[in-house]
């Protein structure tokens, strides 16, 4: 677990920064290949830019709302004695401010408890840097956004959709792998291969010691499901299979991004009944925020790829007939 990238004098969120690392190198790739369709000017650019910015606002957003997490942040604002102090390694009580930020669980130290706090963040759940993204509430935001943009610049929308629909899953592969640096997304215990532990103060170790599975005397955490690498090796096949097609020549416009859509519905469904990070959970526990938004768009994928057209319909590539 490598939550932050070091840089000397300063340090890199490993997650948010392997999110930003993916994502621009997937809108590059959809740049490079727009031609191979006839998009030669800087349509794809222009439009993966708009759709990065909606979609961190969209992902932030559901999961301040969704993932749990929301009285913490209201707490944070209203009455932070409401949110839970924390010890430093090993249990140890703290004794100075130092430890507790150089340990990243708190502000400053708190003398009569011997634990780590935070000072009062009105602000907190605008600040990125902290972590906390939910994918589907970006794809939901930045699918009707970049709609309205290919449609205001008159460009061949599911064309452009396609080159999306091997771009996203490349860029989810960094941003999955980040996870795994950072720790969240964490699965159930798995005392066999291939579960692996993590570190005191983890996330997954923080969930073990509150349902009391271990101490604080415990240096890391119980075995788990590492379903943030199940997601990555799923989002590269999913990325090669829709590379592939698209390569081969798509048979109808937004074939690709609806190939794309139902797989990795279909794969994020049953992988979240791996998970045992907290991300919501509707029908009494049964489901979670991102299955349930999984089965409306993986039928609206069945839907159009049965129909043999994307819905709602959109411009012609202007040279569909460029050799792929």
């Amino acid at each position: 677990m490598f939550p932050s990238i070091p840089l000397g004098i300063t340090s890199l969120p490993s997650y948010f920064t392997l999110l930003m690392v993916g994502f621009t190198l997937a809108v590059l790739w959809g740049h490079r290949e727009g031609p191979r369709r006839g998009i030669v000017d800087n349509t794809v650019l222009d439009c993966g830019l708009l759709m990065m910015i909606a979609g961190l606002a969209g992902a932030r957003i559901l999961h301040v709302l969704a993932d749990g997490h929301f009285w913490d942040y209201v707490h944070l604002c209203t009455d932070p004695d409401q949110v839970p102090g924390l010890r430093l390694l090993g249990g140890a009580a703290c004794t100075t401010d130092a430890q507790c930020v150089g340990q990243g669980l708190g502000d400053f130290c708190e003398a009569a408890t011997g634990q780590c706090r935070q000072h009062q963040d009105c602000w907190r759940a605008f600040k990125v840097h902290y972590g906390g993204w939910t994918y589907y509430g970006g794809f939901l935001l930045a699918v009707p956004t970049g709609l309205w943009f290919l449609r205001r610049r008159k460009a061949p929308i599911w064309t452009v959709a396609d080159l999306g629909g091997f771009a996203i899953p490349f860029g989810l592969v960094w941003g999955r792998t980040g996870c795994y640096l950072a720790g969240c997304c964490f699965g159930g215990v798995c005392e066999s291969p291939p579960g692996i532990r993590f570190p005191f103060r983890s996330p997954a170790w923080e969930s073990h010691y509150e349902a009391g599975l271990v101490t604080l005397r415990d240096a890391v955490s119980l075995p788990v499901h590492p379903t943030q690498l199940y997601e990555a090796v799923a989002c590269a096949l999913v990325c090669a299979g829709c590379f592939w097609r698209w390569r081969r020549g798509p048979r109808f416009q937004g074939e690709i991004f609806f190939l794309f859509m139902l797989a990795y519905a279909i794969f994020r469904f049953a992988v979240e009944f791996l998970r045992a990070d907290a991300r919501g959970a509707w029908l009494g526990d049964t489901l979670s925020t991102s299955q349930i938004v999984s089965i409306p768009l993986a039928g609206w994928a069945i839907f159009c790829l049965i129909r043999g057209r994307s819905f709602p319909a959109g411009p012609v590539a202007a040279n569909p007939e460029v050799a792929p």
